[in-house]
């Protein structure tokens, strides 16, 4: 069973720093892209960042460039998401998501998801 699980979020204020972990599990992942999605209420998903299975190309929305990082760790089977300088406007519910084809921008690209994690940027 293919599981994925996120963790780091939380409530702060803006211009704070929060850092979110997915672990993945059931899977090797080391050859699957893994991405982050955000849903805020009553808004759709949307794409935050990307990272492909060779870990050497990224790719982020633009309004959070320069502000957000993903990275991901092969041998741990997980992926974070660095974020900084954060706005009231970036609190969400937070997905990672894993998918082995084009390391697209796309959420129905995606084949694994978590359950999510809330992040809240008080102003």
């Amino acid at each position: 069973q293919v599981l994925l699980v996120e963790s780091g979020g939380g409530l702060v204020q803006a211009g704070d720093s929060l850092r979110l972990s997915c672990q993945g599990s059931g899977r090797t992942f080391r050859i699957y892209n893994w991405a982050w999605f955000r849903q805020s209420p009553g808004k759709e998903r949307e794409f935050v960042a990307a990272i492909a299975w060779t870990g050497t190309s990224t790719y982020y929305s633009d309004s959070v460039k320069g502000r957000f990082t993903i990275s991901r760790d092969n041998a741990k089977n997980t992926v974070d998401l660095q974020m900084n300088s954060l706005k009231p406007e970036d609190t969400a519910v937070y997905y990672c998501a894993a998918d082995d084809g084009d390391c697209g921008k796309s959420a129905v690209e995606y084949d694994y998801w978590g359950q999510g994690t809330q992040g809240t940027v008080s102003s």
